[in-house]
């Protein structure tokens, strides 16, 4: 009989093994989310793609990764989130040499709708990790995990950097070898019985609603959807925003960007942390009132005040520097990524058997609004005309979700001081 030191060392061995290679996975997956938003202008080019095709290619893993996420979980959760894991990174590998071989529309469409298999790596990869941490260390392991979405930003680095050397298909390339190393090393490095599959487990997701509604689930499920899906979408958005507002090159704009999603996704490590220490409201409200207010700067466009004197007509003209812009950037980038991780940590410490479900609950709230903010994005371009449109709108709409947090925390917690059995 095993004493429960032994086993803990055990937990904590297996876990040093099993967080980074699901890391390592979350790093290509999230990185395959992001591929045709730099690699997608070459191929516009290419193939005379029009404006339809193009954001088709872009949305295609978002909204595929929303459609795949909650089934995911449930199989995850009901046969085993490792084999759920392999499955996904073995069709990703599929995904790079379609991409490696095929040159028509329909066929990179097919791909990119493949790399969605990204959410359903995202809901089982949660799912393994939880189950070998304990409560004290869930949001430091889940902002780890969380992190993985710095393959966003390294995409956003390789495709320009591997389109000046060979061709942008040299990215696919390297994906591939990665995801078959990953794939060689999951199955040698992990026990099948690390992620134990539970056949009996409930599936109905009718029911899995209604109990998740008692723990407001939903709620910060939603909260957490604005949030990320903001992320994601402003990732989508910086390189050909910093390109147009600062009149450089398509990959310089994706190089600065980086700078948003790099620091933004390391930051659920340092949300999910200071959550584990304060508490997850207190985070995530002080990283939303930050977030707001480098926000409220980015939202002033550029203008030019001409002042009536007596004897001359006095022009001010103010303009963000681009350094100045940069700084506050990378303030939202941290921000938005400190509420995510904190965010995630609370919804999952509510319903961790359910891990893998309510995983894919989050990706689906967050890639539904990052598939739908672009598209607005660009509506209210063409209608105003104004570039940092982009920046009010996502004031108002997290302005609008730190009220709505603020007030559910507080009803949550008087109804845990009345009721403090239940």
């Amino acid at each position: 009989m095993k004493s429960e030191a032994d086993q803990e060392d055990e937990r904590l061995a297996s876990l040093a093994v099993i967080l980074p290679l699901a890391v390592t996975g979350f790093v290509i997956a999230a990185g395959c989310w992001t591929l045709f938003a730099v690699a997608g202008i070459h191929l516009r080019a290419e193939l005379s793609l029009s404006d339809l095709q193009f954001g088709l290619l872009l949305a295609m893993p978002m909204a595929v990764s929303a459609v795949l996420a909650v089934p995911a979980g449930l199989a995850a959760r009901k046969f085993g989130a490792r084999r759920i894991m392999l499955i996904c990174l073995a069709g990703l590998a599929v995904c790079m040499v379609i991409l490696l071989t095929t040159d028509t529309f329909p066929g990179y469409l097919l791909a990119a709708g493949g790399l969605g298999l990204a959410g359903g790596f995202y809901s089982a990869g949660l799912q393994f990790v939880t189950s070998k941490c304990q409560l004290h260390q869930l949001g430091l392991v889940l902002g780890v995990f969380g992190a993985g979405v710095t393959g966003a930003g390294f995409t956003y680095y390789l495709v320009p950097l591997f389109h000046e050397a060979f061709s942008w298909h040299g990215v696919p390339l390297a994906y591939l070898i990665v995801l078959l190393l990953v794939l060689a090393l999951l199955i040698l490095l992990t026990d099948p019985e690390d992620a134990v599959a539970d056949p009996e487990t409930e599936t109905s997701i009718r029911i899995l609603f209604k109990r998740f509604r008692r723990h407001g689930v939903w709620q910060h499920g939603a909260y957490f959807g604005v949030i990320a899906g903001s992320f994601f979408a402003l990732a989508l958005w910086l390189p050909d925003y910093l390109s147009s507002q600062f009149e450089l090159q398509v990959e310089s704009g994706a190089r600065l960007a980086q700078w948003f999603i790099i620091p933004g996704a390391l930051a659920q490590i340092l949300g999910g942390g200071l959550s584990d220490r304060f508490g997850s409201p207190r985070v995530v409200g002080r990283s939303l009132l930050i977030g707001l207010v480098a926000l409220l700067v980015l939202s002033y466009p550029p203008m030019t005040l001409f002042i009536r004197g007596v004897d001359a007509t006095i022009k001010v003209e103010f303009a963000l520097p681009m350094n100045v812009e940069s700084i506050f950037v990378v303030v939202l980038g941290v921000a938005l990524g400190c509420a995510m991780g904190s965010l995630q940590r609370l919804v999952i410490i509510e319903s961790r058997q359910n891990a893998a479900f309510v995983a894919g609950l989050l990706l689906v709230s967050a890639c539904s609004v990052a598939f739908l903010l672009p598209v607005i994005f660009g509506a209210v371009n063409h209608w105003l005309g104004v570039r940092s449109a982009v920046f009010m709108i996502l004031f108002l709409l997290l302005g609008l979700c730190q009220f709505m947090f603020s007030r559910f925390s507080r009803r949550h917690e008087r109804h845990a001081l009345l009721q403090p059995g239940l």
